[in-house]
């Protein structure tokens, strides 16, 4: 990747990861990119760094626009390895004596993770630093989403340094919102769905505190995916709708199924809340990953779980769902629960208490049928659809 200008001295000197296809879980089907930014005045600063494999085209980077040993700073908004991967040799390159801003708590975190001596530099929000004719101010984002976590804002070029805030897992050449196509929308929904939905009430009051520190944003530069320079408050709207308990008319019907009697129940299923005139998807477990039903989930209003029984539990992918979900804090959720099974049928009591353990309003009582549901199990199956349509239009 060739270092960009975004602003007069500012440099996007990330790289591409064109092959990742899993973070932490989370399908990254578009790669990813890990940006780093250089600023440049009387005093140089290096915002973030990148993966570890990726050190050397950082440095490559850096050393197309500067000898990277002129570097007299860096700013480590955040701790988490695919941005600070490459600070020891980073800090070894440009001397370890250079200071090292970061939060509190990133001092902290920063070294257990790494057992150099480092010249930390605490910063707490509204602090500023001074390179000449630019100035960063710092805002702490504690557990958004680490505790370590702080924008920097460079004041005179009104660009905020978002590390992991308003980005999108996605590699591409197009660095900026007015190049790429509306689908960066739902890779930045899908990014927020999975790493940043169970701070959505910490996001809202930050957002209200960077709108009550009068702060002009013309560009939001994070740590992952495109640049936001033609219209950064769409993402950040997009931030405000996101985060607060308010969904679609919509339904989500979550299954998995061994010989496609829980299928035959989902679609039904699916069938009677449609009748209802809610927008309805039906997802089978596992034709789809975890974190893409997770992107569905975000702003429907229904989620109905159904699970066949497996050695008197729920099936382990429906499990694994609902530990995943249940980690990710969803508010403001109607809850369903179906499935079929053979001769015990625990596992729509199973769905229904990990539903209502996440405070789901459900809609009880789900429904079981056993073995395969025949034409009144299928009647039933779509009548308690539409109790639960009626639910999501009442």
């Amino acid at each position: 990747m060739i270092p960009v200008e975004i602003s007069k001295n500012v440099y996007d000197v990330g790289v591409m990861d064109w092959n990742i296809r899993d973070f932490h879980g989370y399908s990254t089907h578009a790669g990813t990119t890990y940006n780093a930014f250089l600023v440049l005045d009387e005093k140089i600063a290096l915002i973030d760094t990148v993966k570890a494999p990726f050190c050397d085209q950082l440095l490559d980077n850096i050393s197309k626009i500067i000898d990277p040993k002129k570097i007299d700073m860096v700013i480590s908004n955040h701790t988490e390895m695919d941005h600070s991967g490459s600070l020891p040799r980073v800090m070894h390159r440009i001397g370890e004596d250079k200071p090292l801003y970061c939060s509190k708590m990133g001092a902290k975190n920063l070294a257990l993770h790494y057992p150099q001596k480092w010249n930390f530099h605490p910063v707490k929000s509204g602090q500023e630093v001074s390179l000449g004719a630019k100035t960063f101010t710092f805002l702490e984002t504690r557990m958004v989403h680490w505790p370590d976590s702080m924008f920097t804002y460079l004041k005179e070029d009104k660009i905020l340094f978002s590390s992991d805030g308003f980005g999108q897992h996605y590699a591409g050449f197009e660095k900026f919102d007015d190049l790429v196509s509306e689908d960066v929308m739902y890779q930045a929904k899908k990014y927020f769905a999975n790493i940043l939905m169970l701070y959505a009430p910490r996001i809202l009051k930050l957002i209200e505190q960077v709108q009550s520190l009068g702060l002009e944003i013309e560009m939001i530069c994070p740590d992952h995916g495109i640049i936001w320079r033609k219209n950064p408050g769409k993402i950040i709207d997009a931030y405000v709708k996101w985060s607060q308990p308010t969904t679609e008319k919509k339904a989500i019907v979550i299954y998995d199924t061994m010989w496609n009697s829980t299928k035959m129940m989902a679609e039904a299923i699916a069938d009677g809340i449609s009748s209802q005139g809610v927008a309805v998807v039906p997802i089978h477990i596992r034709s789809s990953h975890r974190s893409d039903i997770m992107t569905e989930v975000l702003d429907a209003k229904a989620i109905v779980v159904g699970s066949p029984t497996l050695n008197n539990q729920m099936f382990p992918t429906v499990a694994d769902f609902l530990t995943y979900m249940k980690g990710l804090k969803p508010t403001d959720k109607i809850g369903g629960m179906f499935g079929s099974y053979g001769w015990s049928g625990e596992s729509v009591k199973m769905v229904q208490a990990e539903l209502e353990a996440m405070k789901f309003d459900v809609i009880d009582p789900g429904i079981k049928i056993q073995y395969i549901p025949n034409k009144d199990g299928l009647s039933a199956s779509y009548d308690y659809g539409q109790k639960i349509g009626q639910a999501v239009t009442g």
